[in-house]
């Protein structure tokens, strides 16, 4: 109904019958690579349902059939990637960009060129700034030998602005006991859960990023946030703080969802309106959504394989320092080193700073 004022009160007259603009603006279909908006490159989704693991932490079954060293072909509902024994990515360089990597099920081993190593997983997040150049290994051991092994992550890839593509290198740690979540309970008891991994929301604040970040900027309206929503759970995601800020949902997980009233079905990203607060409803099934939102850099991108600057030479002059000094070298004895069967949750940073957990 439409309000009118009556001594500074408000008081109903006639329906409103004025159209109300749909809050979904674009949907696109979901793979294993979610197309992404600047500030953003694009979101890698992995989720294997890995076997037990063998002695080497590898999968106890034979690798017939598979393209070991590029197998990305989901045979059996699983990946090796590149790996060719554990799964995962062995050692490769990256410039210009930031990962932020969510880890929902599983372990990664992490190596770098800084001499960083860490083993994380089980809801936390890695976030990594390549900076000027960064060599890093991301193994996925499989550390259960008498059960499967699943992995479930995103990999996000968020630009740097040109005056920070040649930052120092720096990761943080994100562990999953210290990320803040957001509970809402609707009028009849449904929940919607939201991990803030980026982005103030409702008073709640988020771990810092690395200093360097593009989040790290107040007006960078930068959010990173997965949402849970019980069936027919209601929840008014509010405005962004920026008008030109741009905010993505990707519904990955149950039967859709309602997004202002427009249905939005699973594996779909849907680009939301976010100058005015929108209600979620969740469908008949338990539905898991990211969002990603942020400013826009607005600068050109250049890219090729694992670097991301601004002009073509830039790309060029990338590929010729790693060829000159590969990033300071890989001071490991592996090209996809692990921890072992045993080893708990830890990151030992370059400077000697050791987090256990």
């Amino acid at each position: 109904p439409r309000p009118r004022s009556v001594g500074g009160m408000s008081a109903t007259t006639e329906p409103d019958t004025t159209e109300r603009p749909d809050p979904v603006l674009q949907e696109v279909p979901l793979g294993t690579q979610w197309p992404t908006i600047d500030p953003f490159l694009f979101c890698a989704h992995h989720r294997d349902a890995y076997p037990e693991g063998d002695e080497e932490l590898g999968p106890a079954v034979g690798f017939a059939g598979r393209d070991i060293g590029q197998d990305f072909a989901g045979k059996d509902g699983w990946n090796m990637y590149h790996g060719s024994h554990v799964p995962g990515f062995p050692h490769h360089p990256h410039r210009g960009f930031e990962t932020v990597t969510v880890v929902r099920q599983g372990l990664i081993d992490h190596s770098d060129s800084l001499g960083a190593t860490a083993r994380f997983g089980r809801g936390d997040a890695q976030w990594l700034t390549a900076g000027r150049g960064v060599v890093h290994s991301e193994m996925f051991p499989l550390v259960d030998r008498d059960g499967p092994n699943p992995l479930h992550l995103f990999q996000i890839w968020l630009n740097l602005p040109a005056a920070d593509k040649l930052v120092d290198p720096y990761f943080t740690m994100l562990w999953a006991e210290d990320i803040p979540q957001l509970v809402h309970a609707d009028e009849a008891g449904r929940t919607t859960t939201v991990t803030v991994y980026a982005g103030g929301l409702d008073g709640i604040e988020p771990l810092a990023p690395p200093p360097n970040s593009w989040a790290a900027r107040p007006e960078a309206d930068l959010a990173i946030w997965h949402l849970e929503l019980e069936p027919g759970a209601t929840w008014t995601l509010p405005a962004a703080e920026g008008p030109d800020t741009i905010r993505v949902l990707y519904v990955f997980e149950g039967a859709g969802i309602e997004v202002g009233g427009h249905a939005v079905g699973n594996d779909v990203g849907a680009v939301v309106r976010c100058d005015a607060p929108v209600e979620l409803v969740g469908g008949a099934a338990p539905a898991e959504v990211l969002v990603l939102q942020g400013r826009p850099i607005g600068e050109p991108v250049a890219r090729y394989g694992p670097f991301v600057m601004t002009t073509e030479q830039e790309i060029r002059q990338a590929f010729d320092d790693y060829n000159a000094t590969q990033f300071g070298g890989w001071p490991w004895d592996d090209d996809a080193p692990h921890h072992g069967p045993t080893r708990g949750r830890f990151a030992l940073h370059a400077d000697g700073h050791l987090e256990e957990r």
